[in-house]
C-alpha cells in the first residue's frame, strides 16, 4: 500500500527538497516546496565586536547551543589573532553545552562542559542546569541563526543576565511563498509540513503571528495538518512556539522523517482514521522501512537540511 497516497506534503526546507519530495512520492504522496529559510550566513562585523568583549570581559557562564556556532567563534577568534586567549578564556568561565557536536569540539580543545544535556534538547540542558544558582551571573547564549525564546526566558526567570551571541544571521527567503504556505495550514490545502531546521519554524510562526493567523495555525496544527520535524531540537522549536502535536524520528534525518510520515499515516489508516491525532508518535519500523532509511540517508539523497542545530 503507498501509504502517503492522497496526502500533500509541504517542505519548508531549501536544501535538498527536491530529494526529499521524489522519496516522499515514492510512498505514493505529492510534496509541494515552500522554501522558509533564505540564507543563513556568517555575520563578521557585529560577532568580532562581540568576541573581543567576550574576551576582555569574560562572563560567568557561556552556553553553547550547537557545534557549527562553537567552530564560528574558534575561526574567528583565530582571525582575529586571539584564539589563544579566547580557549583561555573558555577555560576560565562555566561552560554549557547543548549537543553532541558541541561536546565534540570542546573535547579538542581538552574541554569539558560543567553542564551538558543527555538528549540534545534546550529542555534537557536548561533541567541540568537549574539545581545551579544563576541569580546575578552573567550568561553568554551562543545561538544559532534565530532567537531562543524558551532558553532566554527561562534564564532571566532564574535571575541570570543574559547576553545573545548570534555568529549567524538569517536573511528571510525572498517572495510571498510562506504567505501561499500559511494560507495552505489554515484551509487545510496540505496534510503535513515538514520542517528541517528551527530557523523555518521561527520565520513560518512569526510570519503567521505577523499576518493575525497564528491562532489559526495553531489550531490547523492541532487537527487536520500534521506538524513534522527531521528531529528532536526542531520539534522542540515548534513545541515552544505552541504547537501542541509534533510528528519527529528518533534519528535526524530526512529519509527517516519521510518513512516517520508514513508510518504515522498508515497506523491512522489501519485504525480506521478515527483520530490520527491520537496515536503514538514512537512508531515502530519494519526491516524494510529500515532499509529504506539506510539506502536513502546513506546515499546523501535525503540527509538533513539543517546543518549546525546540534
Amino acid at each position: 500500500m503507498a501509504r502517503l497516497e492522497g496526502k500533500k506534503i509541504a517542505i519548508t526546507g531549501p536544501r535538498k527538497a527536491e530529494d526529499m519530495a521524489r522519496m516522499i512520492g515514492k510512498f505514493g504522496g505529492e510534496a509541494v516546496i515552500r522554501p522558509a529559510q533564505g540564507t543563513v550566513f556568517l555575520d563578521d562585523s557585529q560577532f568580532a565586536d562581540q568576541l573581543r568583549s567576550l574576551i576582555e570581559q569574560p562572563v560567568d557562564w557561556l552556553v553553547l547551543t550547537t557545534g557549527v556556532g562553537t567552530e564560528a567563534l574558534l575561526s574567528t577568534a583565530e582571525k582575529l589573532g586571539q584564539l589563544d586567549r579566547f580557549i583561555e578564556t573558555l577555560r576560565g568561565v562555566k561552560l554549557a553545552a547543548r549537543g553532541y557536536k558541541t561536546v565534540n569540539v570542546l573535547r579538542r580543545l581538552g574541554l569539558t562542559p560543567f553542564v551538558r544535556d543527555e538528549d540534545g534538547t534546550t529542555a534537557g540542558l536548561l533541567r541540568l542546569m537549574e539545581p545551579h544558582d544563576l541569580s546575578g551571573q552573567r550568561v553568554g547564549l551562543q545561538l544559532y541563526g534565530d532567537p531562543a525564546p524558551r532558553l532566554n526566558a527561562v534564564l532571566q526567570s532564574w535571575g541570570a543576565d543574559c547576553e545573545e551571541i548570534l555568529p549567524y544571521r538569517h536573511i528571510p527567503p525572498e517572495g510571498d511563498v510562506v504567505s501561499q504556505l500559511l494560507g495552505e495550514i489554515v484551509s487545510g490545502a496540505v496534510d503535513a509540513v515538514a520542517f528541517t531546521s528551527t530557523v523555518q519554524v521561527r520565520y513560518v510562526m512569526a510570519q503567521a503571528a505577523k499576518a493575525g493567523l497564528l491562532q489559526q495555525v495553531l489550531d490547523a496544527f492541532a487537527g487536520p495538518v500534521l506538524a513534522v520535524a527531521v528531529g528532536k531540537v526542531t520539534a522542540e522549536a515548534l513545541y515552544e512556539e505552541g504547537v501542541a502535536r509534533v510528528l519527529f524520528p528518533e534519528e535526524e534525518r530526512m529519509g527517516s522523517m519521510v518513512v516517520a510520515m508514513s508510518k504515522y499515516y498508515e497506523a491512522g489508516a489501519l485504525a480506521g482514521e478515527a483520530n490520527v491525532a491520537s496515536l503514538d508518535m514512537q512508531l515502530g519500523l519494519s526491516s524494510a522501512d529500515a532499509a529504506m532509511i539506510d539506502v536513502a540517508n546513506a546515499a546523501g539523497e535525503c540527509a538533513s537540511g539543517a546543518t549546525g542545530r546540534s
